[in-house]
């Protein structure tokens, strides 16, 4: 099946292969000029509104000296963090999901973390931040007196990327340097201004009227798992378990705990029951390993097993077990040493004080006599002791295959945290079982992220950082899994809507909250990546006026050239930084 970004590249070239025949045959409108893909669209219209508008000069002139100061420390922000990523990116090359060619394109449908269930707020946002983008351009222009020649929108073919005011070049240059500073500034200035206002809304009273749904949300089932079977996928709410009533996550994680039938009767949001028929499931297995992802652990030495409970029961006694194993092969028996998976640390207590050095597997069975089925296990013995307890550790060296061995080991650690010296994989033996097979989406932290449940105590600074990574929050917040597109689809299954707001019903709060997230979060980028210091962004204006505003004062004799030299060079940095950001952990790979 062909991918939309090729679809949305064939689009592009078509269009553009037509734009410019038309323009050879001189049949385009004067106000449309067209350059490769780029078209951009002028006009003369708007010019008296501004020149109104830009009445109290006094006070738009505050306002640009306050967004001078805003965008040089975003400046330099941005130079660090750009400098920062790029020798990051060539230090340790690790390509991740933002490092995709069509990622860098802000296309709902086209970029994985923009879904298409949200383009038309996303297409919203842009268009508001384009607007107050350019038109601050226009207002100071008139401000600081520089004539305006035209203004209007850019586009990528058929795609809106940009608006402009394209000033006067011999009137820009008689304008004080403060004046053209202010005027490049502007732009940034109001899309921060939108981003701070759409936020507050939100942070307010939108999010303040949405509240979590009581029971556990589901964001999706495992494949070939128990829930899948019975239907449980994205958008269910589970609000029992045999009967009993489960508030969260942690409540419906419980439940399962505590019940070992073979079938669960699982209540859903809206008074639905299905029963679920449960299955020992690997969801994560260790690499080589005997038993694969997917599989289903069916016996443990020839006693059926259904749950994960119960299939540690009949592990508790055996350090080494023959599982009965069903796959898209058929069931086959395998033999292994059930333990907590481990790799000795090169530098630990146990290649320091054993014939092992460092890297070897081994699959603990024991600590101190005390069995140790899992990663918990490990742990909870560890936590019992201190650094400087000697202890006996048994375990399989070499890993499935391997020789039991013990070893007599001096724990190490500092203060009260011993440490075996080991790196440990979690679950049983490499293997991360599940008898339901359910991942929860992270409902009431996002929430909470957006101001809602009474803001969690999360800080002005550490909210903004949180907001601006919601939407590829699968790669930048630890333990959350999901990205968060807004409320959405199945998602919004999840919330509930109540307080004054409530009144406007559920559909337009969330159309609302999803308006203000995205015009925020566009508008944030939008004044973020044009205060980057290189040419043609305002950011590389700005660093220009900036630096002959300085030079202007130093006892050098060709002021022009010092300027230019800066200039070039930090935006050569800044072009080189990006790219280097973007395609060097690919291209070093």
């Amino acid at each position: 099946m062909v991918s939309t970004l090729w679809l949305v590249g064939g689009g592009i070239l078509l269009y553009t292969l037509v734009a410019m025949t038309l323009k050879a045959q001189g049949r385009l409108p004067e106000a449309i000029r067209v350059s490769g893909p780029i078209t951009t669209i002028h006009t003369q219209r708007g010019k008296a509104f501004l020149n109104w508008l830009a009445g109290p000069r006094r006070f738009w002139r505050a306002w640009g000296n306050l967004g001078v100061g805003i965008a040089l420390v975003v400046m330099v922000g941005s130079f660090a963090l750009v400098a920062f990523a790029a020798v990051s990116a060539i230090q340790n090359p690790t390509p991740t999901a933002l490092n995709e060619p069509q990622n860098v394109l802000a296309i709902p449908g086209v970029n994985d973390f923009l879904p298409l269930s949200v383009a038309p707020e996303i297409l919203t946002g842009l268009l508001i931040g384009l607007v107050v983008h350019e038109g601050g351009h226009g207002l100071l222009c008139r401000v600081e007196d520089i004539d305006i020649e035209s203004m209007g929108l850019a586009l990528l073919a058929f795609i809106p990327i940009g608006a402009f005011v394209e000033p006067d070049e011999a009137s820009r240059n008689r304008a004080s340097r403060g004046g053209q500073t202010r005027m490049f500034a502007a732009g940034v200035t109001n899309n921060f201004a939108v981003s701070v206002l759409a936020f507050l809304l939100l942070f307010g009273p939108v999010a303040g009227s949405i509240s979590v749904a009581a029971g556990a949300p589901i964001g999706g089932s495992l494949p070939g798992s128990p829930a899948r079977d019975a239907g449980i996928d994205r958008g269910t709410v589970i609000t029992s378990v045999e009967g009993q009533s489960v508030e969260d996550a942690n409540a419906m994680q419980a439940a399962l705990s505590d019940s070992t039938a073979d079938t669960v009767s699982v209540g859903l949001k809206g008074g639905e029951s299905v029963p679920v028929q449960r299955e020992v499931l690997v969801t994560v297995a260790v690499r080589d390993g005997p038993i694969a992802v997917n599989e289903t652990i069916t016996a443990v030495n020839g006693s059926e097993v259904s749950t994960v409970t119960g299939f540690e029961d009949a592990v508790a006694s055996r350090p080494v077990a023959d599982l009965t194993v069903r796959g898209a092969n058929g069931t086959r028996s395998v033999t292994i040493p059930v333990g907590t998976y481990s790799l000795v640390a090169p530098d630990g207590a146990l290649a320091g004080q054993t014939d092992l050095s460092g890297g070897e597997t081994v699959i603990v069975t024991s600590i101190a006599g005390n069995r140790t089925v899992d990663f918990d296990d490990l742990s909870a013995v560890l936590d019992g002791r201190q650094p400087g307890d000697t202890v006996s550790v048994t375990g399989y060296v070499g890993g499935f295959d391997g020789e039991r061995r013990t070893f007599e080991v001096e724990l190490g650690g500092s203060g009260e945290d011993a440490v075996l010296g080991v790196r440990v994989q979690r679950g049983v033996s490499g293997f991360v079982l599940d008898d339901f097979g359910v991942d929860v989406y992270p409902a009431d932290t996002f929430l909470t992220v957006l101001g809602g449940n009474g803001g969690g105590g999360i800080g002005g600074i550490e909210r903004a950082y949180l907001t601006l990574v919601l939407p590829f929050a699968s790669l930048t917040l630890p333990n959350v899994g999901y990205n968060f597109a807004g409320f959405v689809g199945p998602v919004t299954n999840f919330y509930s809507v109540s307080g004054p707001l409530g009144l406007l019903g559920p559909g337009l709060v969330f159309l609302l909250a999803n308006l203000l997230f995205w015009t925020a979060w566009i508008n944030l980028i939008i004044g973020q990546f044009n205060c980057v210091p290189a040419y043609p962004l305002d950011g590389g204006h700005i660093l220009r006026t900036s630096t002959e505003t300085v030079v202007s004062r130093l006892p050098v004799s060709d002021g022009r050239a010092l300027t230019s030299a800066v200039t070039t060079t930090v935006s050569i940095v800044m072009i080189v930084g990006l790219l280097v950001m973007v395609f060097g952990p690919r291209l070093l790979t």
